[in-house]
């Protein structure tokens, strides 16, 4: 049987990964794909480093566009990054009738809806594990092994940057800024990270895990995105008192009104075990009607942990080479025609719990003031702590944990809390979350 030949858009870290994986593991992946896997084709504007990669095992070119032209390329496999160029060449690939397998989750959250109505007019492919959390197999557990389940939540830590900062932050009680100088220092952060620890990586993710739990296009431009840059290491330490951990989280969840799709730094309860998560590791926590919660845990980013999904990808399109079109597992696991119109909420209409916390005058009468604040806004609370203020200092801080209630609640608690006069500068507020 003719082997597939596959043609490899860009060989940086995960290019190089999966050529050397694939190279490495040939014989155990062809027995498992059925037929043979060749990558004919490299295209990559640095041909010196392609060739010190390849080993003159593949023909190179620094012309991506001919290889989605090229007739004898069954695969395009896409790892340049971006959603411009990227973009045009996966349409190009599909409108050549090529399957197309990438990594590039901010291609897909922002033009996913595009991509995926072109593959299916083309009756090909379109895989995209490796674009969600490196090599945890997420995006066939939500398609395929959850089928039977109605998803009611999804909750993840998906950027590893940003977890080695909050996890350094916590461990050596250290500033933010001085956690992403060792994150960069080590390689896990770029110079440029804002990408990283604004959140936006993250909302990319979280927006093709939720349009895969919940049945729905990709709306990246309804997501909430709040990152960690502003955090302060005190807020951990307190959270931390109270028996909490702060991560930043993707939460995805069905309201009875519509889709929460949030980035935001939350309080975890520290039993959990996704709250332990350290490092750069991801964890992701699904909670289906039947089956209840599942964790998925493993390396979300890294040459060979993504060219691990990368070659799933791959080795998925060539058993399906041979199905019926009509037959193939949906891109976003539910028929095109049956996706869902439930609109995504805005922040101020979610609901979940919140840690707040205010600097405050050591002088009587303040926390009742709050207290009443709170109450007319119908905002309970779960917890309290207060600080005692340092030797010679009139001012202390007050941190109030709530049970869940509305965000436009809690907005219009916090305006007239910080319009106290015995209230000092702006209220901390973070959001809790006991995903139980």
């Amino acid at each position: 049987m003719k082997p597939i030949n596959i043609g490899l858009l860009g060989i940086g870290t995960v290019g190089g990964g999966t050529f050397s994986v694939l190279g490495r593991n040939h014989a155990e992946i062809v027995r498992r794909a059925g037929r043979d896997l060749v990558i004919s084709v490299v295209a990559d504007k640095d041909l010196e480093r392609a060739r010190q990669v390849t080993g003159g095992k593949a023909r190179l070119t620094a012309d991506a566009w001919s290889v989605v032209r090229d007739p004898e390329v069954d695969i395009v496999v896409e790892l340049i990054g971006g959603h411009t160029i990227a973009r045009d060449l996966v349409l190009a690939a599909i409108d050549n009738g090529k399957h197309v397998v990438t990594a590039n989750k901010a291609l897909l959250a922002m033009h996913g809806n595009e991509i995926f109505a072109a593959a299916l007019k083309k009756n090909v492919v379109v895989a995209f594990e490796a674009a969600v959390a490196g090599g945890i197999p997420i995006i066939k557990a939500l398609r395929e092994g959850l089928t039977a389940n109605r998803i009611q939540w999804i909750a993840g830590i998906i950027n590893g940057t940003s977890n080695f900062i909050l996890s350094e932050m916590r461990a050596k009680g250290i500033d933010f800024a001085t956690a992403l100088k060792e994150a960069q220092a080590r390689g896990y952060a770029e110079a440029d990270p804002r990408f990283d620890i604004e959140g936006i990586d993250a909302a990319h993710k979280l927006t093709i895990m939720s349009a895969i739990g919940f049945g729905i296009p990709m709306q990246f431009d309804k997501a909430f995105i709040e990152g960690i840059s502003k955090l302060e290491a005190v807020d951990i330490r307190y959270a931390e008192e109270m028996g909490y951990r702060i991560k930043l989280l993707g939460i995805t969840r069905r309201a009875g009104h519509g889709i929460e799709l949030r980035v935001h730094p939350t309080l975890i309860p520290s039993k959990r075990l996704i709250a332990n998560v350290e490092g750069v590791m991801n964890a992701i926590l699904v909670k289906g009607d039947a089956v209840g919660p599942t964790l998925y845990y493993g390396a979300g980013a890294g040459a060979e942990p993504t060219a691990s999904a990368v070659i799933a990808d791959i080795v998925d399109v060539a058993r399906m080479l041979t199905a019926d079109p009509d037959h193939r597992v949906p891109h976003l696991a539910f028929q095109p025609d049956r996706l869902s119109a439930d609109p995504i909420l805005s922040m101020e209409d979610v609901e979940t719990a919140y840690y707040l916390r205010m600097r405050v005058l050591d002088q009587p009468g303040v926390l009742a003031d709050i207290t009443r604040i709170m109450a007319d806004q119908t905002i309970s609370i779960d917890a309290m702590l207060q600080k005692e203020p340092g030797e010679g200092e009139d001012q202390t801080d007050i941190i109030l944990l709530t049970h869940v209630t509305r965000e436009k609640n809690v907005n219009v608690a916090i305006a007239r809390i910080e319009a106290l006069t015995t209230v000092t500068g702006k209220v901390v507020r973070l959001r809790l979350e006991a995903l139980s």
